[in-house]
């Protein structure tokens, strides 16, 4: 395929929730909750179908759905309320299986990588021992840019981040809205089914291969360019 045909190996951009870390469904939980505060009962897997978008788009999705309409104090303290009840539940997030071990391996191979998540720092920092990353990473997250997934802006920022062409990266991610960001980004995608996602929506989303989980991936690490030699 001409999108792996290049002068060197690929760059990896990675998404975090759902992608190296199991946290989808604690987050679904945790907006659950904080809507419960708000007075607004939605199921969850409404919530889920939500996950991976910004923040505002969520909001902004939950008011259409429901018809409900929020101020601007409203939908702070909605997100305050996630933010509080997913701290409360970083403690039992585990990386999912095969994570560390693909991050160590780009690493061996001399593949730059990195992370860039929608989530807020204070959430995606304790996930980088979880996941035996550097400290130093040069992680994107929410905090850091104009506007979240669907745009590209944190995709473009992790390439940004490694000095590589958005279209010398590999963007890895769960969700539709992953896909669809990286496909504005300029940069391939490719999908996990780990987040919750099936295999014929992330293709429909114009991922270039799907797999299982990270695991799945290192094992066929070499479909994307990337060589143990």
């Amino acid at each position: 395929m001409t999108d792996l045909v290049r002068s060197r190996p690929p760059a990896f951009v990675f998404d975090l929730d759902g992608t190296l870390v199991d946290s989808v469904y604690h987050h679904v939980m945790s907006w659950q909750e904080a809507l419960g505060e708000a007075g607004i009962d939605l199921a969850m897997w409404r919530i889920h179908r939500k996950i991976g978008m910004s923040g505002g788009l969520f909001v902004r999705g939950i008011q259409r759905e429901t018809g409900i309409d929020l101020s601007p104090e409203q939908v702070e303290a909605l997100t305050d309320a996630h933010g509080r009840h997913y701290a409360a539940r970083v403690p039992f997030v585990k990386p999912l299986p095969g994570a560390p071990e693909l991050l160590r391996h780009l690493t061996e191979v001399g593949i730059p990588w990195t992370i860039a998540t929608s989530g807020r720092r204070a959430g995606a920092e304790p996930m980088l021992a979880k996941l035996g990353a550097p400290t130093d990473l040069p992680m994107v997250t929410r905090d850091e840019v104009a506007r979240a997934k669907p745009d590209p802006d944190l995709f473009l920022a992790g390439a940004a981040k490694l000095g590589v062409d958005p279209a010398q990266c590999v963007v890895v991610g769960d969700s539709i809205w992953d896909l669809l960001a990286a496909r504005r980004a300029g940069s391939l995608g490719v999908g996990l089914l780990s987040g919750g996602y099936g295999a014929d929506e992330l293709e429909r989303a114009h991922a270039f291969r799907v797999y299982d989980e990270p695991a799945d991936l290192l094992a066929h690490i070499d479909e994307l360019g990337v060589r143990g030699d």
